[in-house]
C-alpha cells in the first residue's frame, strides 16, 4: 500500500513498502507530479535518479521508503528531491568495474545533480539532490 502525504501546493509526499513494484509506483507518482506542477522538463531525469535511489533503498533497508518533492518558490531555485528509507548507515559511492551490474547509481546522481548529498534522521537516512530548472 502506498501512502500518500501530501500532494499540495509545493511539497509532494509518499511513503512507499520496500517490495520491487516501489521502483515503478515512485517513477510514476514523481512524473505525475512534475507534470501537475509544470516541470515536466526534467522529468526524465528526475525520474531516472529517483530510480536509483529508490533501488539502492530497496537493495539495503527491510522497511518503507519515502519519496519527497520539493517544488521551488522562484524559477532560478532547484527543484529538491529526497528519498528517506530506515537504515541508518549513509550510501557509499563506489567506482564500478565496466562488467559490473551495480554500483553506479550514487555517481549517477552525483554527475547529474546540481548539489546532493545525505542527512541522519530519527529513524534512517535521507539522500537529496537538487536539480536546475531548464530556463
Amino acid at each position: 500500500m502506498i501512502g500518500v502525504i501530501e500532494t499540495e501546493g509545493d511539497c509532494a509526499e509518499w511513503i512507499f513498502p520496500a517490495d520491487p513494484g516501489a521502483v515503478r509506483t515512485a517513477r510514476t507518482r514523481v512524473r505525475g507530479q512534475l507534470v501537475a506542477w509544470g516541470l515536466d522538463a526534467i522529468g526524465d531525469m528526475t525520474v531516472l535518479l529517483v530510480s536509483e535511489l529508490v533501488t539502492n533503498a530497496l537493495r539495503h533497508a527491510s522497511g518503507p521508503i519515502g519519496v519527497r518533492l520539493v517544488r521551488p518558490a522562484k524559477s532560478t531555485s532547484p527543484l529538491r528531491v529526497e528519498v528517506s528509507d530506515p537504515l541508518p548507515d549513509p550510501p557509499r559511492e563506489r567506482s564500478a568495474a565496466p562488467d559490473d551490474e551495480g554500483g553506479r547509481g550514487l555517481q549517477m546522481v552525483a554527475c547529474s545533480a546540481r548539489r546532493w548529498g545525505t542527512r541522519q534522521g530519527r529513524t534512517g537516512k535521507t539522500v537529496w539532490f537538487e536539480l536546475s530548472l531548464p530556463g
